[in-house]
């Protein structure tokens, strides 16, 4: 994994040094607990700097400076038993960073018949505080309440799946909003002219999640492409063959035309360090950019299948949720509402253009086009249905007063699809297809959407609370 996208975590446990030289043995078994949670962060792909147990006010102003000096993009703090806030507050003031309380009991319950035969109160007493999580959480929550302090909880037992999951989830969208802080987007071209719900404030945009927006220029897209050389256009030929099922009514000089092009591509992604891209361009008939253009498809779909998400139309926005969903590991294709299909109660999304093709229910196939629906020219384009399965939409929308995430998670489906030469799926939701429909279109997002496989909307709200963005979820 790149080191500038794993996930920096911290995490501290909290106590009471009054109690070790009380109660035997109690230091030893909460440090303990806490290491079980460091390691499965660490399995979860974090970087974990476990600074140990706070349990007085020296310690807490010791172990702050720490995780200050470390950098760590999100806080868990392991509730390990009692503890007094004032040894709390100053790491969690010092940081300033998102904040997770693990409020996280070693069993389910406590075994009472077992407990209540142990005879000597002190003994039960220690056993006791080893399970007295939930005593500090209102103290915590009153304190960060009154200060100022953001917080979320994840409360339940060590060995309870959702505990993990939870914790899973928070460091899977702190690296995504790690990832996101440090994308550079690069835009080819220009808007698609009257599609306004498309335009976007890049401002926005790079405020919202750190992105960096690179402006790039056609004629340095041509530069690369004419320095193409035979060995380097053989070796991508063979990449479409080993990619994509190429139709058999694709001519060569199409293909040739289209890995030429992929090939200019990759350098320009290359010299600009870019994580994602949006374009779009016409041109005057005949021209060269006009040659580029219309043979960018098939290049743009291996990029997004290689983590650089391209969207067509210039839609920064939809490559920012192509960008969200393909760093959480699950894709995030290029759509857009195609029809509905009320006897079978399902929506059919799609799109020209690149698709993401690790995504794909069987074969991507490369087909060729006589005509670029609403566009210039004609060449290849990619065919293919995304995987059968649970499947999550995300748009990225710029409303009248904020930037927010809308997410629906559904199901892709078998059944019959236009084979038109583009992206093409049908998909359920659970609320049904109209009301799906309606409710999602009444966000005002634009008519474009990111499409992943699994479901993560989850995922998605921790990542909307980490960057302080509304999440509005249909389904």
């Amino acid at each position: 994994m790149n080191p500038k996208s794993k996930a920096k975590v911290g995490l501290f446990g909290i106590g009471l040094d009054t109690y070790w030289p009380q109660f035997k043995g109690l230091l030893e078994r909460l440090e303990g607990y806490q290491q079980q949670i460091a390691s499965k962060m660490e399995d979860f792909g974090a970087e974990v700097v476990n600074v140990g147990l706070v349990d007085n006010p020296k310690v807490a102003r010791e172990k702050a400076q720490i995780l200050k000096t470390e950098d760590v993009d999100i806080l868990f703090l392991y509730v390990s038993t009692y503890a007094l806030s004032s040894t709390v507050l100053p790491v969690v003031q010092k940081l300033k960073c998102p904040t997770i309380i693990l409020n996280i009991q070693p069993v389910a319950a406590i075994d009472y018949e077992s407990f209540n035969k142990l005879g000597d109160r002190g003994k039960m007493t220690g056993e006791w505080l080893a399970d007295c999580q939930a005593c500090s959480v209102p103290e915590l929550a009153n304190v960060f309440n009154r200060s100022g302090i953001d917080y979320e909880f994840v409360t339940g037992y060590l060995d309870e799946q959702i505990v993990w999951d939870e914790i899973q989830d928070w460091i899977d969208a702190t690296k995504v909003a790690k990832i996101m802080a440090n994308n550079r987007l690069g835009v080819l071209g220009h808007y698609y002219g009257g599609m306004l719900d498309v335009y976007s404030d890049l401002t926005k945009q790079s405020a919202a999640f750190g992105t960096h927006i690179e402006i790039l220029e056609m004629c340095e897209l041509k530069k690369y492409r004419d320095l193409v050389s035979d060995d380097e256009l053989k070796a991508k030929v063979k990449e479409f063959y080993t990619t994509f099922k190429v139709a058999d009514d694709c001519e060569i000089e199409e293909i040739n035309r289209a890995a030429k092009t992929s090939i200019a591509l990759d350098k320009l992604v290359e010299n600009h360090d870019l994580g994602s891209m949006a374009y779009y361009y016409e041109g005057e008939t005949a021209n060269e950019y006009e040659n580029i253009v219309t043979s960018v498809i098939a290049g743009n779909t291996l990029l997004t299948g290689k983590n650089v998400p391209v969207a067509g139309e210039y839609e920064v926005k939809n490559a920012q949720a192509m960008k969200i969903m393909d760093a959480f590991g699950v894709g995030g294709s290029f759509s857009e509402f195609y029809a509905m299909d009320f006897n079978d109660d399902i929506v059919m999304l799609g799109h020209d253009g690149p698709a993401h093709f690790a995504i794909a229910e069987g074969n991507v196939q490369l087909v060729p086009l006589p005509v670029y629906h609403g566009k210039p020219g004609k060449g290849l384009s990619i065919q293919m249905t995304v995987k059968h399965g649970p499947v999550t939409l995300l748009s990225v929308v710029e409303g009248k007063d904020d930037v927010f995430l809308l997410v629906a998670e559904g199901d892709s489906v078998e059944g019959p699809v236009l084979q038109i030469g583009n992206t093409n799926s049908r998909y359920r939701f659970s609320k049904g297809a109209r009301a799906f429909m309606n409710e999602w279109s009444k966000q005002g997002p634009s008519h474009h959407c990111a499409i992943g496989v699994g479901h993560i909307a989850n995922k998605i709200d921790k990542l909307g609370n980490l960057l302080n963005l509304r999440v509005v979820r249909i389904c």
